[in-house]
């Protein structure tokens, strides 16, 4: 004989049931909208930069936060010259992520400029003017006629320092000797005396010039007197700020001390052909990673998640959003 439920029961029993799909279509769509799902995969390249500079060391250690956060990613990192080479290697489609700095992303008006976007604001790279500690070279101004490294061809070292020797009132092609390589090169030629003066931009502190002051004698020129003429040229300039490089920036300098300069913020670069959940994926990895890429790389210390949606002059890529909605206090 077949069991009947009383009528309160029955009716208990159906919304019990209803109360479990309403549950069921709520988690569904949490899942949906904080990115749940598959998780990311397939192959991925990072442009970095040269081998020597923070680029490349920030590089190697997201790569091995990414192949915990994210297993089926194969995540592949190229060198590069620097912040121009990489945007124009997302912009054209030969990589998918990478790190490059303001200057650089703004003055980019090449073909696929409109599909870039941004992950995250990362760090600020800082000037630097490395010359002899005996040097008599105290601002851009001196160095007139003088053998200066100024980055190689396409880097964004060579892109601060035109504007910077055109703000001291020099001519780049024929007020300096400009000798056109990295800095895997500069500090070895300066210890040779084939170079008087070399500008250096990248996070604090460099492991290459903290190399070099190991070794041979240096001393940062200070660059501050230079902000109000750069930012008066205009253009890709108002992403340049005053800042200062902190005297224990360098300990191994001898006698540190603070020296003024200009800084310009780094992103995290991607472009609108990158799948949501990949952005998204990334994000959330230099993000919640910070602190442990920042005990090897000083300068991922400033990764902050309350200025890392401050991505002028690109729109944060709609994955990177979510990302930052979904942590939103």
């Amino acid at each position: 004989m077949a069991l009947t439920l009383p009528r309160l029961d029955r009716r208990r029993a159906l919304q019990s049931a209803a109360a479990g799909l309403v549950a069921l279509g709520l988690l569904l769509w949490w899942l949906l909208a904080s990115g749940g799902g598959p998780s990311p995969s397939g192959r991925v390249t990072f442009a970095t930069g040269v081998s020597t500079g923070v680029y490349d060391t920030y590089g190697r250690m997201l790569e091995q936060d990414l192949a915990r956060d994210l297993p089926d990613v194969d995540v592949r990192l190229e060198r590069s010259r620097g912040s121009p080479d990489n945007v124009e290697r997302l912009a054209r489609g030969r990589a998918t992520f990478a790190i490059a700095a303001t200057d650089a992303v703004a003055a980019y008006q090449g073909e696929g400029a409109g599909r870039l976007r941004a992950c995250a604001r990362l760090y600020d790279d800082y000037m630097q003017l490395v010359v002899p500690r005996g040097s008599s070279v105290q601002s851009a101004h001196d160095l007139r006629h003088l053998r200066v490294g100024v980055g190689g061809d396409g880097s964004g070292v060579q892109l601060i320092t035109r504007a910077l020797i055109k703000a001291a009132g020099l001519d780049f092609d024929r007020d300096i000797r400009a000798e056109r390589v990295g800095i895997d090169a500069m500090p070895k030629l300066l210890r040779q005396g084939k170079l008087d003066a070399f500008f250096w931009s990248g996070g604090l502190p460099t492991s290459a010039v903290r190399t070099l002051a190991h070794a041979y004698p240096i001393r940062l020129v200070q660059l501050g007197d230079l902000t109000g003429p750069l930012h008066r040229q205009g253009g890709v300039t108002r992403y340049y700020r005053a800042a200062t490089v902190p005297a224990d920036a360098y300990e191994e300098i001898r006698r540190p001390e603070p020296v003024k300069t200009i800084a310009v913020p780094n992103l995290l670069v991607t472009t609108d052909r990158v799948a949501p959940d990949l952005a998204e994926g990334v994000t959330r990895t230099v993000i919640e990673n910070r602190d442990r890429i920042g005990a090897k790389v000083h300068a991922a210390q400033k990764v902050d998640l309350r200025t890392a949606v401050f991505t002028d002059p690109l729109a944060l890529h709609k994955g990177a959003a979510r990302y930052y909605r979904s942590v939103k206090p």
